[in-house]
């Protein structure tokens, strides 16, 4: 199994560098060529993450499997070590399955971009973000998750400012200076931890449990990595990035960043902060929950601003649906931060299940609010809702119900994904580890509480409107395109699997807990 994975890292690599050969004398061939290629070598890693997950001894999820572990720079100790355990291989999953979707999509609906932008370029860099994405989950070693953690940065960089809509250049800038600043922060705390511990092996300082490291050293390098890898959750008040980045991202570009690159925040949260410097991370936890309750409520108000119609006649960006779900995801991300800052299996658990969750439920989302913009030319909430009466029930019910079925989903409507990830974060909240403030982390629980009912106020705005229309404006039901077939195959899996995990939360929640466990109790 080690070579699958190895084989997954490998292909979407040699896919990239595939892309700057030549593909024939003709560009439109060359880049209808490359589009395919870039599906078929998604659609292979996507293949090869089945055999990676069906090979997984589900008897033993703590225990790091397919691994590789070779010496690579022996001079400073790195070692290209890479492993996965129940807690890496739900996200591995989740990054194949997404990142095979956008690219079959793409071959139908490629973003408009600046000039005449290449198709080969465009695949190129899907299939490098993908390398970088899955080494992320795959890795190790401190420097190698560090050098994964940027090698994921460029393309996105790219995708936005070339491919983007708006001002690209501007949110693409203002995506790579936080991203970058915060890598930065974070490579400090790495240094240190690596130094002082003789080792940046993560199986060996997560056995260690913080042995030979200092009070001081791992407060230290607990703000450093947690500072950096707040503003890849993001975590209030690192986020601003965020809205402006999806605002000005295509929908591939919308449902990546938010299905796959927020997760690697979290992960390394779980994965690096929590066993290897739990003292430091103890310290700084209160603070951690209170940053998580604020960004729920704070995100749920946000878009209920942007949820409600404007009270002037200008509309202008003021309700633009993507935005808004950006602003959706500050707030749910709050409730894995939540999660990971109790201490405890049960938060930490409900905070892994939230970050499939939400991968699942808001790239569903970005696909609906990039087709509802297609066809509308517009994801504003006042022009759609005002203009069009009946809206998407009456002129594209298919999109319609999806979009209804997504939202209630992301409101954490039981039977569904979104809710127990939430429900369990809550859960962890209200009985932390010991040695936290009980009394601080149940009023972060009631706080979150009201986040979630801030959610569904916002988002049964967004229902009624964009799904029924204005009621004050004449109803127009002259039919719009529905669900397209591309769309269908991009949209179906996403929604089949928000119910499969929300009716059987133990195909998770079984993988994760022996590992969170584990992981907790120094192992």
């Amino acid at each position: 199994m080690n070579a699958v994975l190895i084989a997954l890292l490998l292909l979407p690599l040699l896919g990239a560098a595939a892309t700057l050969a030549p593909l024939g004398a003709d560009p439109a061939a060359a880049d209808r060529r490359a589009l395919r290629l870039g599906t078929a070598v998604t659609g292979v890693v996507l293949l090869l993450t089945v055999v990676l997950a069906t090979g997984f001894d589900r008897g033993a999820p703590s225990r790091m499997q397919a691994v590789t572990d070779l010496r690579w720079i022996p001079a400073i100790g790195v070692r290209f070590h890479l492993g996965v355990d129940g807690i890496s291989l739900p996200l591995i999953v989740l990054t194949a399955l997404l990142t095979f979707l956008c690219a079959a999509y793409s071959t139908k609906r490629l973003p408009d971009g600046e000039g005449t932008p290449s198709a080969r370029s465009f695949t190129g860099l899907l299939l490098l973000l993908e390398v970088g994405m899955l080494a992320t989950f795959a890795v190790l070693d401190l420097v190698l998750f560090f050098l994964a953690f940027e090698i994921v940065l460029i393309p996105m960089y790219f995708l936005i400012a070339r491919w983007g809509n708006g001002q690209r250049v501007m949110s693409a800038n203002r995506f790579i200076l936080y991203t970058l600043l915060g890598s930065a922060v974070m490579l400090l705390g790495f240094l240190l931890v690596g130094t002082q511990a003789g080792t940046f092996d993560m199986t060996e300082l997560a056995a260690a449990h913080g042995k030979g490291l200092s009070h001081t050293t791992q407060v230290i390098a607990a703000l450093a990595i947690l500072a950096g890898l707040a503003v890849k959750a993001p975590a209030w008040p690192l986020h601003s990035w965020l809205p402006d980045a999806h605002t000005s991202a295509p929908t591939v570009g919308s449902v990546l960043l938010a299905g796959v690159l927020l997760k690697m925040g979290t992960y390394g949260l779980v994965r690096v902060l929590l066993p290897i410097v739990p003292d430091g991370t103890a310290t700084f936890a209160p603070y951690l929950g209170a940053l998580a309750a604020v960004g729920i409520v704070y995100g749920s108000l946000a878009c209920l601003a942007l949820a409600l119609p404007s009270p002037t006649a200008d509309s202008g960006a003021k309700g633009d649906l993507k935005r808004l779900i950006a602003y959706s995801s500050v707030g749910h991300m709050g409730f894995v931060l939540l999660g990971i800052a109790s201490l405890t299996p049960t938060g930490v658990n409900g905070a892994l299940f939230a970050n499939i969750a939400h991968g699942l439920i808001t790239g569903l989302l970005f696909f609906l609010v990039g087709a509802v913009k297609d066809r509308y030319g517009t994801a504003d909430l006042d022009t759609i809702s005002g203009a069009t009466g009946a809206a998407l029930y009456g002129r594209a019910p298919r999109i319609g119900a999806l979009l209804a079925f997504a939202s209630v989903a992301s409101l954490g409507l039981p039977g569904l994904a979104g809710f127990w990830g939430e429900l369990l974060a809550m859960f962890g909240a209200f009985d932390p580890a010991a040695g936290l403030s009980r009394p601080a982390f149940v009023t972060y629980m009631v706080i979150a509480g009201l986040g979630t009912l801030l959610t569904a106020a916002y988002l049964l705005v967004v229902v009624r409107r964009v799904c029924m229309g204005d009621p004050k404006q004449p109803a127009v039901v002259a039919e719009i395109p529905d669900i397209r077939p591309y769309e269908a195959v991009s949209w179906t899996p996403l929604a089949a699997l928000t119910v499969v995990a929300g009716l059987w939360p133990a195909l998770l929640l079984s993988l994760s807990d022996p590992a969170v466990k584990h992981l907790l109790g120094g192992g």
